[in-house]
This record gives C-alpha cells, sequence and structure tokens, in this order.
C-alpha cells in the first residue's frame, strides 16, 4: 500500500517533472500551515482555534490548489478556453465553500467567522466572499510558484538544447573546413607524383603532421596559439610546391604567444583563401603577406593577397565570402562573444585583406 501511494505521487500527470519531489510538496504545505496557524492564533488570540480551523482548512487548499494547477489551466487556460475556466474555478470554489462552512459550523464552532465584530453563525455573502479570496489567494500563490519552477525548468532545457547545437554546428563547421584544406594539399601531392619529384616524401610526412593536428587538436574548444602558427607554417610550406617564383610570400610574427589560445583551425581557412582565391586564379607576379601580433591579450592577424587579374572571368568572393572567410565568421558568431573579436574584410591598393583581432588570453 505504501508504494502504491508513492508511484501515485511521483505520476508526471500528478505533480509534473519529477524534478519536484512529492517530499518538496509536503514541506512546501507543512511551513505553509505552521505560518498560517501562527499567523491566525495571533489575530484570534487563540491558538487552539487556528490549528483546529486550519487543519479543517489545509485539505481545501491543496485540493483546489492541485485542481487548478495541474487539471484546469492545462486543459482550460492553455487551450485559451478561458469561460469554460472560469466557470469550472468559480464552481469548485462554490462548492469548496459549501465544504468548509459545513465542516467549520459542525467541528470547530458555530462562529464561522471569528475574526467578524460580530459572531456569524450563517452562511452570509460577506464569509463567502472573504472565504473565497482567501482560496483564490492560495491558488493564485501556489500556481506562481509552480509556473516559476515550470518556466525555469524549461529554460534550462532551452539552454542545454542550444548548447548541444552550439557543439553540434561547431563540430560540423570543423569538419567543413578539413576536407576543404586537404583537397588542396591531395592535389599538390597528385601533381608531385606525375613529375615523380623528390619532393614527394616531404609533402606526404607535411601532410600527415597536418592530420595529426586535425585530428587531436580540433576536438578540444581551444588550442595553443603556437600550434595554430605551426599547422599554418606547414600548410604555406605544401602551398609554395604548386607555385614558382612568381608568388612571394611573407610571414611576420610578433608579440608574447605564451599561454595564448585559439579556436582550433580557426586561421587555415584565412591563409587558404588566399590561394585558392588569390594566387591560384593570378597571372603575374603574385603576393601574400601574413602578419601576426600578439598585444595586451589580443591578436591581431592580417592576411593580405593580390587580387587577380581583372581580365579574368571570375568572382573574387570580397562579396560572398567564399567558403572559407562564411566559415570563420560563423565560427567567430558561435565559439567567441561579440567583444571578444572584430573581422574586417577589405580590399585596398590592389591587395585583398583580412583582419581579425581576438581575444586570446
Amino acid at each position: 500500500m505504501h508504494h502504491k501511494i508513492l508511484n501515485f505521487l511521483r505520476r508526471p500527470k500528478f505533480f509534473g517533472d519529477n524534478d519536484i519531489k512529492p517530499l518538496h510538496h509536503v514541506l512546501f504545505w507543512s511551513i505553509y500551515f505552521v505560518f498560517n496557524t501562527f499567523r491566525w492564533s495571533f489575530i484570534h488570540d487563540d491558538f487552539l482555534l487556528s490549528f483546529r480551523t486550519n487543519l479543517i482548512g489545509f485539505p481545501i487548499h491543496m485540493f483546489l490548489a492541485y485542481l487548478n494547477a495541474y487539471y484546469l489551466m492545462p486543459k482550460f487556460i492553455y487551450t485559451k478556453k478561458y469561460v469554460q475556466y472560469t466557470a469550472y474555478i468559480l464552481l469548485a470554489l462554490f462548492i469548496m465553500l459549501l465544504f468548509k462552512y459545513n465542516l467549520t459550523y459542525y467541528l470547530v464552532s458555530t462562529d464561522v467567522m471569528p475574526e467578524a465584530p460580530e459572531a456569524v453563525n450563517t452562511l452570509t455573502i460577506g464569509y463567502a466572499i472573504q472565504t473565497m479570496i482567501g482560496e483564490v489567494y492560495v491558488i493564485s500563490f501556489f500556481t506562481a510558484i509552480k509556473l516559476t519552477i515550470d518556466w525555469l525548468r524549461e529554460s534550462s532545457k532551452l539552454h542545454d538544447l542550444e548548447k548541444r547545437q552550439l557543439k553540434t554546428e561547431l563540430r560540423f563547421l570543423r569538419s567543413q573546413v578539413s576536407p576543404h584544406f586537404f583537397f588542396n594539399t591531395l592535389n599538390n601531392i597528385y601533381s608531385l607524383t606525375l613529375e615523380k619529384s623528390d619532393q614527394a616524401p616531404e609533402v606526404i610526412l607535411k601532410l600527415s603532421e597536418l592530420m595529426r593536428y586535425l585530428l587531436y587538436a580540433t576536438k578540444k574548444q581551444r588550442q595553443d596559439l603556437t600550434s595554430e602558427i605551426n599547422c599554418i607554417k606547414n600548410y604555406i610550406d605544401l602551398e609554395r610546391i604548386r607555385f614558382d617564383d612568381s608568388l612571394k610570400i611573407e610571414m611576420n610574427i610578433s608579440g608574447d604567444l605564451d599561454n595564448c589560445k585559439i579556436a582550433p583551425m580557426l586561421l587555415i581557412p584565412l591563409v587558404e583563401n588566399c590561394f585558392k582565391h588569390g594566387a591560384s586564379k593570378n597571372i603575374g607576379e603574385m603576393k601574400i603577406d601574413i602578419d601576426l601580433q600578439v598585444i595586451e591579450g589580443f591578436m591581431i592577424f592580417k592576411v593580405s593577397n593580390t587580387i587577380p587579374n581583372p581580365h579574368k572571368k571570375f568572382q573574387y568572393p570580397v562579396k560572398s565570402g567564399g567558403i572559407g572567410l562564411s566559415n570563420v565568421k560563423k565560427r567567430l558568431e558561435l565559439g567567441y562573444a561579440k567583444s571578444d573579436y572584430e573581422l574586417s574584410i577589405f580590399d585596398e591598393n590592389k591587395m585583398f585583406n583580412v583582419i581579425l583581432k581576438l581575444k586570446v588570453i
């Protein structure tokens, strides 16, 4: 019998989510009962009368509170049936009024309203109004607590869902970088094997280092900035193979890089963009400048490349951003606060420039 009662109390339809245990309800009503008993004992100057009155009144309070919060509101308020809800709640209040009056009259005192100036021995309008208002107060108080708890629970679930979606989207964006990056690199290796170049083993070794970085580093939310820079250097060394002396690359690094952290594979797409949309489409001399500085906890990463020959028929990704740039934008939005980064994309003096200011400490 004991187990059956506990199982009933734990039913979701009665108590809602199991985060609120039956013990919580018992504690709430116990504390409320003690508070109300002492409160009315001071008003009546009679503790026993207050205790007996509340002993009768509280089962009625509880019934109305649970009826409203777990049945009437879900069935009528949530479905916008306000007229039916009003009719049912008034009916419930009236029935409970009759119960309370008769129980008080026959079990406690014939004076059912001792706080009144004169003795009340009948079911008067004043008694009915005051009793029903008191019940509405209890119902509203209980319902407000339940709605607050429900809102907090749903907010927590929504927050957890958003976090899971964020992690899923970030993982997808990282995986989006990888095929794009390795597609170009494998093309380099393919060209070298066709030429039977002695550089092929070195290129494969560098590629394996990049793959190792990608497999292990990208599982972390943040990676050492020095590791990211080494990855960029390996990438540049691989790309140099495709181009002759017509491609000029300069890379400058300054500042204290110790303890600096960055989202892994965040800078590679910016560098890769220079080769994909710059060097590979350019006729004549091509220049790529990469400058990285760490100043007062912020990294300023600037990458520039010569804008391709305007006579060639293709659209440079200044407006569209390309896969790489749009990927970086999305990862910054998802992985960093707005105050932690600033991304600028512009062309100037026949150079396409991307500047990323990012908090790294």
